[in-house]
């Protein structure tokens, strides 16, 4: 029903913010990593919505970016994940994050949001992994630490790991098995994307 709501940010709880659109409060749920990015109370916000319209309830869902909502449109398609479930993960980990885990079959990571389960976190994976791209996986994640700090998306480090995942996926590695490799790689000044292939090698083995 909205697109987006673009308004005055005027309230801020942990799961719940209300934005003011044209003399019109509106509550949308968000998750606590939206929280953690929003400006200061009474700066203006762009919120993009998802509306959940039930007989007994009407609900709208924000997230800042498009990206997130379209990563949240996907996880509510899950059985067990509906749109409360979606929030959760998303409170956990980002959309960048919860591709990788997707891609990397990582149930432990998605497991660790509020009221997901190994199970339903397994069933994310299942679900969802032929839906999420090689590519789509690597934007502003390949550069990310193991320690979870993440360096620019646009650095050259990056990019050397995004040619090595792309080697190791044209060699006919998994997608999964490629990003998890090249991430375990440490980075220097000298490293080259040979250098990056040669140390990921080692750890498909």
């Amino acid at each position: 029903m909205y697109a987006y709501i673009k308004g005055t940010l005027e309230e801020i709880t942990e799961d719940n913010i209300v934005v003011e659109a044209g003399g019109i409060g509106y509550n949308v749920k968000v998750s606590a990593t939206t929280v953690d990015m929003l400006p200061g109370l009474g700066n203006e916000v762009k919120i993009y919505t998802y509306t959940l319209v039930r007989e007994d309830m009407f609900s709208l869902y924000g997230f800042l970016t498009r990206d997130d909502l379209g990563i949240f449109k996907k996880l509510i398609t899950v059985n067990g994940i509906g749109p409360k479930g979606g929030l959760a993960i998303l409170s956990v980990m980002n959309a960048d994050a919860l591709r990788f885990a997707i891609m990397a079959g990582d149930a432990k990571a998605i497991a660790k949001a509020p009221g997901v389960g190994n199970k339903t976190a397994e069933r994310v994976i299942l679900d969802l992994r032929d839906k999420i791209s090689l590519e789509d996986t690597l934007h502003g994640l390949v550069s990310q630490p193991q320690g979870g700090a993440v360096a620019d998306s646009g650095s050259a480090d990056n990019q050397m790991k995004k040619e090595a995942i792309e080697a190791l996926t044209a060699l006919g590695y998994s997608a999964s098995d490629a990003v998890n490799a090249v991430k375990k790689v440490e980075v220097t000044e000298d490293t080259t994307v040979e250098s990056i292939l040669k140390m990921a090698l080692k750890y498909m083995f």
